[in-house]
């Protein structure tokens, strides 16, 4: 304090003032000092791009000299939870990742400032330049919530030598013609071994053939599941009859010993998969396998390739009731530069939300990844409500009861059904509610 004192006397040049008049001197004084101190921005990653992304901060606050960001990583496991939590406490960042499917929910709690009006100023983030089916997922009701970070589907990997020995040089691109392949293989590589690998915890793969037959999942607005559709029907059948030829484990992931492992050594030599496993393929293969895989969109039930698959990935978002919109948007528009998008995939191997950063000599001189260029143009979002992750859940439990032999098809749709019912009946009542206020 008395060095306080001292620095304002000598700003006054020693006239009197008042024990009154000098404390609120030193109010605006303070404030003033204050209004030149840099805006901080605090910026929630997930996983490891948290960790990555750290590494691109100090341009964008070079460019920037008056924000600092502070980021904090946040494990995946514990991400939507710990969202949840801050939003409850109004303690959120000012922009934060989010999961495309956890944007709904976040929406209706009011959490996500609307982007539409700065999307259409920016010199930077031009829609145009965005996978549509990955963008769609951002866009809840006419307005754009969040801008795609990176991007992730799930397409084919498979043994090009395996699939060459039974009569494939290339990969099928029909439905039919994958069966015919996968046939071939069970009996090339004897009974113990099988073609594909399906882990039955997973819900991607029934609706992936679903949303490849035209299924709308859900009816009526999104309030009753829209399981037992002819579309479903069919395509819930078509997966099922994978298992029950014989052609895929009936296991999960979890079960199997060695991913990679057992992918060299035939037990299976197809497999549906993401982005991440490029790398993972390239760096935990054997010598022996390590030029005999490869990628290939998903096929589609009628020849015309390829088949749609879901649009994953995640997005950058701002916090509604942040006091620093303008610089977390100049953030969110840095981080979606074509440049830093090539930086940011060579740092962690996600693929990049915009178009013009796959023209990289990175990602044109890697062929894994052209397969997912190819896909990424042909992907749908799930259905756009804040209870998809449970009824997802659902898919897959009776996916699996159906497998098992304890459920029929049509009991296990019919069930299904039911339960994704009750799961969105407190959707149903707000939906009344709010039409009978309007």
């Amino acid at each position: 304090m008395k060095y306080e004192i001292l620095r304002v006397s000598r700003c006054v040049r020693h006239k009197p003032i008042s024990r009154v008049g000098l404390l609120w001197l030193l109010l605006v004084l303070g404030c003033r000092a204050d209004s030149g101190a840099p805006v901080v921005l605090e910026f929630w990653a997930m996983g490891r791009e948290g960790e990555i992304v750290q590494r691109l901060v100090p341009e964008f606050e070079r460019r920037n000299p008056g924000v600092r960001v502070r980021v904090q990583q946040i494990p995946w496991s514990a991400a939507h939870e710990k969202l949840l939590t801050a939003f409850v406490g109004d303690v959120m960042p000012d922009v934060f990742q989010a999961g495309n499917t956890w944007i709904p929910e976040f929406v209706a709690l009011g959490a996500i400032e609307p982007l539409e009006e700065r999307i259409g100023r920016s010199a930077v983030v031009t829609a145009d330049d965005y996978f549509p089916g990955i963008l769609d997922t951002n866009v809840i009701d006419g307005s754009t919530y969040g801008v795609p970070w990176y991007v992730d589907t799930r397409l084919i990997f498979y043994r090009t030598d395996v699939l060459a020995q039974v009569g494939y040089p290339r990969p099928p691109t029909t439905w039919n013609s994958w069966l015919e392949a996968m046939a071939r293989i069970r009996e090339h590589v004897g009974h113990r071994n099988f073609a594909v690998l399906l882990p039955m915890t997973e819900w991607q793969m029934p609706v992936i053939l679903a949303l490849q037959r035209g299924a709308s999942l859900l009816r009526d607005g999104d309030q009753y599941g829209n399981f037992r559709s002819p579309q479903f029907r069919e395509a819930f059948a078509f997966y099922l009859d994978l298992f029950q030829r014989g052609l895929a484990p009936p296991t999960g992931e979890a079960q199997v010993a060695n991913l990679y492992q057992d992918f060299a050594s035939g037990y299976f030599s197809i497999y549906v998969s993401g982005p991440w496993n490029i790398g993972e393929f390239s760096r935990r293969l054997p010598p022996s396998v390590a030029d005999k895989w490869s990628t290939a969109p998903m096929p589609s039930p009628d020849g015309d390739p390829p088949g749609v698959s879901t649009a994953g990935g995640a997005s950058l978002a701002i916090f509604r009731s942040s006091g620093h919109k303008d610089a977390a948007w100049k953030l969110i528009e840095y981080l979606s530069e074509p440049a830093q998008q090539g930086e940011f995939y060579l740092l962690t191997g996600d693929l990049p939300s915009r178009k013009t950063a796959w023209t990289s000599r990175a990602l044109v001189g890697n062929r894994y990844a052209q397969a997912f260029w190819v896909q990424l143009q042909h992907v749908r979002a799930t259905p756009k409500i804040p209870e998809w992750e449970r009824i997802a859940s659902k898919v897959s439990q009776y996916a699996e009861a159906a497998i098992r032999g304890r459920m029929t098809v049509d009991e296990a749709l019919t069930a299904l059904d039911g339960d994704v019912d009750s799961l969105l009946e407190k959707r149903r009542w707000l939906l009344r509610r709010a039409a009978r206020e309007s």
